[in-house]
Formats: C-alpha cells, structure tokens, sequence
C-alpha cells in the first residue's frame, strides 16, 4: 500500500527531529522543559494583554506546539516552512502545549 505525501512527510520529520536530540512533541509533558525540532507552519501576530506576540506552530510529525515570543512583532528568520530547534518550558493553555520565550536555532534552509 502507497503512504499518503503527509504520512511520508510526518515521517521524515520525526527522523530528523529524533536526530536533533528533540523529545516528540507527543510527548512533551506540562510543567516540564523540553527540546523540541521541526518545521514551522504558521506565523502570526496575536496581541496578548495589549502587548504584542509573535505565534508559531511548529510540527514534528507527531503534534503540533505553539511557539510565543511575548513583546515581539518579527524575528528575522522565524517564517513558514522553516525548520528550527527550540527549548522552553511546556504549558498546556485550552488543551494546547505553548512555550512561551522559547531558545530557539534555525536549522538548514526552508
């Protein structure tokens, strides 16, 4: 049987993130730091508490956790398809894992 493109691509993901040292963010825990690595999907803007915030999802292959940068409007190289490994502690905010001010390492092209 032939893999769908997603089911192949979540998988090449999930090798290169293991390769990274990065804990699948399926099973990131809350309240615990982690490493995680993959690919950014999207990128927004969302004020929080009047201030700005930069917002970004990053997928593994396994789940997805929002990335906060609090006080940000840009960083240079923080755009969709990026790949990047990042480090921070794991919250659980409306049944979503976030990491707010996380470290962050761009990794290899888009």
């Amino acid at each position: 049987m032939a893999s769908s493109t997603a089911e192949l691509e979540a998988e090449e993901l999930q090798k290169s993130a293991g390769g990274e040292g990065a804990t699948p963010i399926t099973q990131c825990s809350e309240r615990r730091r982690h490493r995680v690595a993959g690919t950014l999907r999207t990128v927004t803007l969302r004020p929080r508490g009047g201030a700005p915030a930069l917002e970004a999802e990053l997928y593994d292959g396994t789940d997805v956790v929002s990335l906060v940068w609090l006080g940000r409007r840009r960083i240079a190289g923080i755009d969709p398809g990026r790949k990047l490994r990042a480090e921070g502690l794991v919250s659980v905010q409306d049944g979503r894992k976030v990491i707010f001010n996380p470290r962050y390492e761009l990794r290899g092209g888009s």
